[in-house]
């Protein structure tokens, strides 16, 4: 196969990057566009394998992105979905480099974040375009040694021919410009000293482009100040690394503690619910539904999926490919209750087995619908709780399209929120404002406590009369024999 050198690198007069393809990073980044946009990256930046790249004086989060790049072989302007391959001659590996340092400068451009010289490399090998089946690539990355980064072209977002022809409805695709496909889940920071590799491969292993190397360095040079300078803050350390947790950075947002957790757990339904009318909330509980599980109770932060009703032309946008639904499922955590408001609608499913499958093996600790459940023998032998209104076999686009998630959503007459506090078992499903819950917890078990001594009385023949609730007189002797149970 013919190499990338110098000639391919003068070829390009064009560097053009695609923002998010792949599945897996759409879940990462949570958001599937549905469109391809598009950023360019100017032909300076292009370097062949083994070459080094500088990491800039004074930035700390320099992000590799191992990515599939074509070249174009001739001239496309306005051509077809159809005809568009015909305009690839090779694809070769690439690696879309980048300083997060300096994206809040660039205004969206990425100019200055991914422009630098060297930020691109390609190669080493091209692949001839009319050898592959574009749909059949395998995407790697390598960061010293281990394999960060492993993905198809099987399922992206917007394949190859498509993103050709898009491109070429606005401008002239020359001969030797080079596209960036997107990169899969996996992405992160490499530091001087590190050693990148990115590799393209048809599946059987048949063509490959061999490894593409490249070094990274300490940059020298400081950048002055009559111009943008590095600046980073944890929002772009967490994009670097794909995640807060990867980035060494603490959970924001609501957190359900693992003692939090247990004290939800050793309370009632009904208790939690009376403590919350006390508090002027009445309109939180999930109704109507039945579970698979009526023995198991859980408690989790909510995670949020809505459908809307179908409506043909939509579902074919949005119903289709890694669409909202398999996104919610695909993103669902450890201990995450995945919430999903179908309209109380229960003339189709809104989750199968395979699906339901996919958030048990995720870690979900239930999935909640006030719509139908299909599949439903192989739903219920799950070990994970499905709450739902009834089984029924249709399928998802009978009456739903997946439109969007982490929103406030409603579900079974009740609003929830992303990370609101999620107590359900046999007795009812509880949505609780995250930040009472420490509060609330604490109160009901005093209430429990003082239940306990009240049946205590019962028991021993006392009439309710003064005792439930308890009077002046009870309270005293309740006091007494709460210090003497604690004794």
């Amino acid at each position: 196969m013919e190499q990338v050198n110098g000639d391919t690198l003068a070829a390009a007069r064009k560097v053009i990057a695609v923002h998010i393809n792949y599945p897996s990073r759409a879940a990462q980044r949570g958001r599937t566009p549905a469109q391809p946009s598009y950023f360019l990256k100017p032909s300076s930046s292009l370097s062949l394998s083994g070459s080094a790249v500088e990491r800039p004086a004074g930035c700390e989060l320099l992000g590799y992105e191992g990515e599939i790049a074509l070249v174009i072989g001739k001239a496309a302007r306005r051509v077809s979905i159809e005809d568009a391959w015909r305009h690839v001659a090779a694809v070769t590996a690439s690696n879309d480099l980048g300083v997060y340092d300096l994206r809040w400068a660039d205004k969206g451009s990425n100019l200055r974040s991914k422009g630098g010289d060297g930020f691109t490399p390609v190669g080493p090998a091209l692949i001839p375009a009319d050898a592959v089946d574009p749909a059949r690539l395998r995407i790697r990355t390598w960061h010293n040694g281990d394999l960060v980064q492993e993905d198809t072209t099987e399922d992206l977002l917007f394949p190859f021919a498509r993103l050709v022809a898009d491109l070429s409805q606005l401008l002239t695709l020359e001969e030797g410009d080079i596209i960036l496909t997107g990169t899969p889940a996996g992405a992160s920071v490499a530091k001087p000293g590190d050693v990148l590799e990115v590799e393209v491969q048809t599946l059987d292993g048949g063509l490959s482009t061999g490894r593409l190397v490249t070094t990274v360095e300490e940059g020298t040079t400081a950048f002055a100040d009559f111009g943008a300078r590095p600046k980073v803050d944890d929002l772009q350390r967490e994009e670097a690394y794909g995640s807060r947790e990867a980035a060494g950075l603490a959970a924001v947002g609501p957190v359900l503690t693992p003692e939090l957790k247990a004290k939800l757990e050793s309370v009632a339904t009904a208790t939690l619910s009376s403590q919350m009318r006390k508090r002027g909330l009445n309109n939180v509980s999930i109704d109507g539904l039945q579970a698979t599980r009526p023995d198991r109770r859980v408690v989790g932060l909510a995670r949020t999926l809505r459908y809307v009703p179908n409506r043909e032309d939509l579902f074919k946008t949005h119903g289709g490919g890694f669409n909202a639904q398999k996104k919610a499922i695909d993103s669902v955590n450890e201990g995450e209750i995945l919430v999903m408001e179908a309209r109380g609608e229960k003339g189709t499913g809104t989750v199968g087995d395979i699906l339901a499958l996919r958030a048990q093996v995720r870690g979900a600790a239930a999935i909640i619908t006030d719509g139908g459940v299909r599949d439903y023998t192989a739903v219920a032998g799950l070990d994970m709780p499905t709450y739902f209104a009834n089984p029924h076999p249709a399928v998802l686009g009978r009456r739903h399209i997946p439109w969007d998630t982490d929103i406030t959503i409603a579900c079974g007459g009740a609003t929830v929120q992303p990370g609101d506090v999620i107590v359900a078992d046999s007795d009812g499903i509880l949505v609780i404002p995250p930040a009472i819950a420490e509060e609330l917890v604490e109160d009901c078990i005093q209430q429990e406590k003082e239940e306990t001594f009240i049946f205590e009385m019962v028991k021993q023949g006392n009439s309710v009369d003064g005792l439930y609730p308890m009077n002046s007189e009870w309270q005293a002797r309740y006091k007494e024999w709460a210090g003497n149970s604690n004794d």
